[in-house]
């Protein structure tokens, strides 16, 4: 099939707020610098229902959407020499093309190679990949998971070990590697560090783990839903508190708690005034608060510039910081030699048919991360 069409399987968003509908597709092969993949299982993220939801304004339809996979490359394009067909990858909606100002620089992992045409929903020459009954179907953060193959960029792929459990792995495509990430690589928690988790998602799950792994003496898990309490507790959280159970603001409680506030904290929703709460719940003088969540678009932050002169930092991270081509075999390794949790976070395991009830579940408060597998 190397530079044939293939026909198969994928749940395509033919437009915003409608669930997805599995057609058959038409997927075409790889050009240069390209490689098509055959996804053995994917994971469903908060991002993917934000864009289905239509609020997303990079959204564009219709598209297949889904950036949590993991398969095995299919075919090759002319001119890619790192990858070659039956190789174990992670597709990357993060690239990391080696040579631009953001990859030579070790202080980002914002590769920007192919920022302009991923973000219109096509591969870097401008076009898809995709059609469906004649149409041309966008592709999805530079991955379009939900897609039994799905043509990527070669610098949008991790080669991992090929004995990692694939249902597995596909989650350190986003969720778990940007909570880990965050706590390690954009805070660097230092051993016996206080640390406060807003959101107690996959998200924030996995920078509990990250504090765990780093050292922190305490950390506190912070969510209005207290279902969420146990499972915390579970990745190493010390504590959990609910804010709707206090008649004063959040930030106060961690402050009485902590003797002055927290060394970190990190937000894990999106929500523009629970980012507020978690830097003012920082200790004055060195607490430093992350921004994980990924807000609405329009939405901005406030505070008041005198918790920012009183020596508070307030950081952002996106995938974790991890360049990712590089960084995320490692993290297939650390998962393999038990130093990170994987399995603990999936919830549900569903057929590709069921793919609309991960969302539900998702939207249910009722899954970590539901598994779909082809």
């Amino acid at each position: 099939m190397a530079n044939q069409v293939i026909k198969c399987k994928a749940a395509v968003a033919w437009e915003a707020g409608k669930p997805l509908s599995i057609e058959e597709v038409e997927v075409a092969p790889p050009k240069a610098h390209e490689v098509r993949i055959k996804i053995i299982a994917t994971a469903v993220c908060h991002t993917d229902a934000y864009t289905l939801s239509g609020a997303d304004p990079e959204g564009s339809f219709p598209v297949i959407l889904g950036h949590e996979g993991a398969g095995i490359v299919e075919s090759v394009g002319e001119g890619v020499t790192k990858l070659k067909a039956g190789d174990t990858v992670i597709p990357l909606y993060i690239p990391q093309c080696g040579e631009c100002k953001f990859c030579l620089n070790p202080k980002t992992n914002l590769c920007q190679k192919i920022r302009v045409t991923q973000g219109k929903g096509l591969m870097p020459d401008g076009t898809s990949r995709f059609t469906c009954k004649g149409k041309t179907i966008l592709h999805y953060m530079g991955t379009s998971t939900f897609s039994e193959y799905t043509v990527v960029a070669d610098i949008s792929v991790a080669k991992i070990n090929p004995v990692a459990p694939l249902d597995k792995v596909c989650l350190l495509g986003c969720g778990i590697s940007t909570g880990y990430g965050a706590a390690v690589n954009t805070a660097k928690v230092e051993p016996g560090s206080t640390c406060a988790v807003f959101g107690l998602g996959g998200v924030g799950l996995a920078v509990i783990m990250g504090c765990k792994v780093a050292g922190a003496s305490r950390i506190i898990g912070v969510d209005i839903n207290k279902d969420k309490f146990a499972r915390a507790k579970e990745f190493g959280a010390s504590e959990c508190i609910n804010p709707q159970d206090f008649s004063k603001p959040i930030q106060e409680v961690l402050i009485e708690m902590t003797d002055g506030g927290v060394d970190y904290s990190f937000e894990c929703i999106g929500n523009v005034k629970v980012m507020r709460a978690a830097l003012e719940a920082c200790h004055k003088g060195w607490g430093v608060s992350v921004v994980v969540g990924v807000a609405a678009s329009g939405e901005e932050i406030a505070t008041r510039p005198f918790q920012l002169v009183t020596g508070r930092t307030w950081k952002g991270t996106a995938f974790g910081g991890w360049k990712s081509v590089e960084s995320i075999p490692k993290l297939v390794s650390e998962y393999m030699s038990k130093k990170i949790k994987v399995d603990e976070f999936v919830t549900h395991n569903l057929s590709f048919d069921q793919i609309n009830k991960a969302f539900e579940l998702l939207h249910a408060g009722k899954s970590i991360r539901t598994v779909v597998k082809f």
